[in-house]
This record gives structure tokens, sequence and C-alpha cells, in this order.
């Protein structure tokens, strides 16, 4: 799974075979698919001496276009939280920065890798419905989770993948 994130991240390269996000190569179309793709993976590394008021505006800058940094902070949950700098927060804090970036740019595309791992069952359930929202505002969401309920939430198809082949697409019932 971790491999297959990555190839539609652009952050690896397939070693045949080939990854598209809405028809462009991650590789040789990398500046556009910056342009319409959001990642939180599982584990990420952040400066730790940004707060997260600094981190968001700062992933901001990066798209010509996005949604309100200070706002999904807020949504996020994290508005008590802003002028701490990153190394000083939770794992679940952190996880959630972690979706804030991901989400700044208003992709049209978003791949959230464990999304929920940390998070207590208040923030899970906060996350669960930033989701539902992208989903319904008409992103496509690739969620990678082992969590069955929320699986059967968030998502219309689920495909199981079994030694890098897939072995199951359809709906979660």
């Amino acid at each position: 799974k971790t491999t297959t994130v990555e190839m539609v991240a652009g952050v690896t390269r397939p070693d045949h075979g080939s990854v598209r996000v809405l028809g462009l190569d991650p590789f040789s179309d990398r500046a556009a698919v910056r342009q319409v793709l959001g990642v939180q993976l599982q584990s990420g590394f952040l400066h730790g001496a940004l707060t997260v008021r600094e981190l968001a505006h700062l992933y901001r800058t990066f798209y010509p276009a996005g949604r309100d940094p200070d706002e999904l902070v807020a949504t996020l949950g994290l508005e008590e939280q802003r002028d701490v700098r990153y190394e000083q927060l939770s794992g679940g804090q952190q996880q959630r920065v972690a979706i804030v970036l991901a989400l700044v740019g208003d992709p049209r595309v978003v791949i959230l890798d464990e999304l929920t791992t940390g998070l207590d069952p208040q923030a899970r359930r906060q996350v669960w419905g930033v989701v539902e929202d992208l989903r319904d505002g008409g992103a496509t969401v690739l969620l990678v989770s082992h969590l069955m309920e929320e699986v059967e939430r968030l998502c219309d198809r689920v495909t199981l993948i079994e030694g890098g082949r897939v072995v199951a697409h359809d709906t979660p019932a």
C-alpha cells in the first residue's frame, strides 16, 4: 500500500506500468499534479520550529487558489494550538496538521493514509466529517485504512490489496 500511495503521489516511480492522476503523470506532469493532489502520508516530517498557523499559511502559498488556512485549522480542532510549534504537538495533533496541509490547496484528489491513526474518538469523528464534506463536494478521496468502521462510513468503493495485487474491488458491503 505504501508503494502504491507513493507512486500516486509522485514520490516513487513505478517499476513497470503507469500511474495517472486526473490523466496526469505524477512525474512528467509534476507541477500540474501538485496543483490538484493533496497528500497526507502516514508518517511525515515537518519543520518542528514552525507553529501550526505558520505551517498552514506557508503551505497555502504553494497554490494559486485554495482554502483559508485559519478556517481549516479551526475545522480540524487545532484553533487552541495555532501558535504552538509543531514539535510540541501530540501525535494526534500532528496528524491533524498533516490533514490541514493536504487540504489547504483545495485539491480535487486527496490521498489520506491511515487518516485517524493516533486520534481520540472525538477527533476521529471530526475528521470523518471533514472527509465526508470533501467527498460530498466532489473531491476524489483515496483513503488507506485498516479500520473497517472507517471504511464502511467513508468509502463508496473498496479495493483490497494483498501482496501488491488487487484481490477484491466492490462496495464496502
